[in-house]
């Protein structure tokens, strides 16, 4: 543990694996695609902040003072029980959950505009390859050695993996569980599908563990026990780049800018025109008669005939320092998510 007057308890740090990073004590993150959703705040009650769509079919709990953080279910109307449930524990980072809710926003936004039910109230896709598909394009390896029935694939670090079992049946039994880290209250991430979750949003949430982009947490934050497995780098210290790295969303001005980027880059692999070629064997043949003629080797082409060089990071946008997490007031922003009253750092 920390001291309390230990002046780097405090510091900012970039931390990978994400998956091994942890809680940060809030759901700023995963309640960040869901920011435009009904928000109700409940004074009674394990659940203390529930979000829901419009329509309330699709609802997202925070209970932050116990174990199973998040509880995340959809239902065919506000009155129907969950046809399927996610469940995240305390260790999971926030960050995870963010992948399964913009998955929700998506698929909720496509069943508002074409009227109908919506993709997150299909059943889960055969073969099993579709659920894991993110993990085995990122490198992440079968586990030869499960058991009958079930399946396991592995990180190349082997701190974190998708178990799937295929041996029971009923819609209440968990299917599918994702991990991270060594057996232990404050060192396991897990989060866990019950059988009847779509495949999609269960690989919207794996895509983002396999992302190799860190994540900020304060140093006490990450356990003790996982330091070793991480690696830390102060915010302060780091580079311009590993900052840009850090896992956000794109704004509307990051897409502005890619777009105008790839037609700059398409322009100057462009094909040139006729007259453009004409123009070019003309030069060709005039510069190679003045060589005849003087002995001289050519000149060089012209800069105007060249396409124009674009300055590496010319287009590249700055990220302000994430905001620190030490106070931890009731959130008043986006999203409002009430941290749990263990990890309020003391006042001075």
């Amino acid at each position: 543990m920390y001291a309390p007057d230990d002046p780097t308890r405090y510091q900012e740090v970039l931390v990978s694996p994400m998956y091994l990073a942890g809680s940060n004590g809030t759901g700023e993150a995963g309640f960040e695609p869901v920011a435009h959703w009904p928000h109700q705040y409940l004074d009674e009650g394990p659940c203390q902040l529930l979000v829901t769509s419009p329509d309330q079919r699709i609802r997202i709990g925070w209970f932050g003072d116990d174990f199973e953080l998040w509880k995340i279910s959809a239902a065919e109307d506000a009155f129907s029980a969950p046809r399927w449930t996610a469940t995240f524990n305390h260790v999971t980072p926030a960050e995870m959950v963010a992948g399964l809710t913009a998955a929700l926003v998506q698929d909720y936004d496509e069943a508002i505009a074409s009227d109908t039910p919506g993709c997150f109230l299909t059943g889960p896709t055969v073969p099993w390859r579709d659920t894991v598909r993110p993990l085995t394009d990122a490198g992440w390896n079968l586990d030869g050695a499960a058991e009958l029935g079930t399946v396991e694939i592995i990180a190349p670090d082997d701190q974190a993996g998708i178990f799937i079992d295929r041996r029971g049946y009923g819609s209440d039994r968990t299917t599918v569980e994702l991990w991270a880290g060594p057996p232990g209250w404050g060192t396991r991430a897990e989060a866990t599908f019950t059988a009847r979750t779509p495949s999609h949003l269960i690989a919207a949430t794996a895509a983002v563990m396999a992302k190799s982009t860190p994540v900020v947490r304060e140093r006490h934050q990450v356990d003790r026990r996982m330091q070793h497995l991480v690696t830390m780098t102060p915010v302060a210290s780091a580079t311009p780049i590993a900052e840009a790295q850090v896992s956000r969303a794109p704004t509307p001005l990051d897409v502005r800018r890619t777009a105008v980027t790839q037609a700059v880059h398409r322009a100057a692999r462009a094909p040139r025109t006729a007259a453009d070629l004409r123009v070019l064997a003309a030069q060709s043949r005039s510069t190679g008669a003045a060589q005849k003629r003087t002995g001289h080797p050519a000149p060089a082409t012209s800069a105007r005939c060249r396409p124009a060089r674009r300055r590496p990071g010319a287009d590249a946008d700055s990220h302000p320092r994430p905001h620190s997490t030490r106070d931890r007031p009731r959130p008043t922003g986006i999203p409002p998510c009430p941290p749990p009253p263990c990890s309020t750092r003391p006042r001075p």
